[in-house]
């Protein structure tokens, strides 16, 4: 007779904002009977742990506690959001060199720890992190994500749904690339209910002007909360717990994350987003996307972007 079945164990590195906000979604999705927030300040964890556990008994029970490296083992996967966040006026490539030195000695100890688990990243340089990670950790490239533009693609979707009034949810479009500026809509493959945008709605256009302008509101989005408040959090945290889902329940979603990509537009060997099948086993497939030439060529810059960064600390 077999035995009771093994807790899902979820752990977060990193307790600052992003990783709290991460910690206290997914507690309240219950999506996890264990959690463990992980953080070199001890001290701050068990803060956030203690405020987090008071929110349990409004939700589903879990046990979560502040702990060490050593508390991955077990985890199904390990969500990564510890490092130096973005400044105002910083782009998210400036702190490849500081974020770089983080993971060299973290992402070891990790996979020391927790050799079965998905490694999703969240810290940026998110795409060239997401590369570190491939690299230190030896793990196979379906077991190592990155958050990409999981959330640029929520924030355009919700511009969208906002400007054809049709709920956020029904509004099939992509942003592909790097997490960052050199990131690029899907214009070409984009639609509702599979119907381009341009034909929703004929008396009222939505060509060139208006689609640059939503690309580059979606590009700024950050810039614009870390001017009014310092930093993002709670947007990435919720993409992330989705992404968490996507893995624990095996669901076979279509997320745009960042993955190792080798074939697909002439890519190799660089991390960036594309759409992705998530399951049990992390990444289990990237859909081919159409996109018109300009669109490929933007891809192909963007590419160069992540690779020049990858290079600079090493990773190339």
């Amino acid at each position: 007779m077999s035995g009771p079945p093994s807790p899902t164990r979820v752990a977060v590195i990193g307790a600052g904002h992003v990783g709290a906000a991460t910690t206290f979604a997914l507690v309240r999705t219950g999506l996890a009977s264990e959690v463990v927030l992980v953080d070199s300040d001890l001290q701050r964890a068990e803060g956030e742990v203690m405020d987090i556990n008071h929110a349990v008994p409004f939700g589903r029970p879990v046990r979560l506690w502040a702990g060490g490296v050593a508390d991955c083992a077990g985890a199904s996967v390990v969500l990564i959001t510890a490092g130096a966040s973005q400044r105002p006026g910083e782009t998210r490539i400036d702190l490849v060199a500081r974020n770089a030195d983080v993971f060299a000695s973290l992402i070891p100890a990790i996979a020391a720890h927790a050799p079965e688990a998905v490694l999703v990243v969240a810290t940026n340089p998110v795409d060239v992190l997401t590369m570190a990670t491939l690299k230190l950790s030896g793990f196979p490239p379906s077991r190592v994500l990155g958050s990409g533009t999981i959330l640029d693609t929520a924030r355009l979707r919700s511009l969208l749904g906002r400007r054809f009034d049709v709920d956020a949810r029904s509004v099939h479009a992509h942003v592909i690339g790097e997490h960052g500026d050199s990131e690029v809509v899907a214009w070409s493959a984009a639609n509702i209910a599979g119907i381009p945008l341009d034909r929703v709605n004929p008396e009222r256009p939505f060509g060139e002007a208006q689609r640059e302008a939503m690309a580059e509101e979606t590009r700024r989005a950050a810039d614009a909360i870390i001017e009014r408040k310092g930093h993002t959090a709670y947007g990435i945290g919720a993409g992330l717990v989705r992404i968490v889902e996507a893995i624990i329940g095996d669901e076979r979603a279509v997320l745009s994350v960042s993955s190792a990509v080798d074939g697909p537009f002439g890519i190799h060997g660089v991390c960036l987003s594309l759409p992705a099948i998530i399951g049990g086993g992390g990444i289990e497939g990237v859909l081919p996307l159409g996109l018109d030439a300009p669109e490929q060529r933007a891809l192909l810059r963007s590419a160069a972007i992540i690779r020049a960064a990858a290079d600079s600390v090493g990773l190339g």
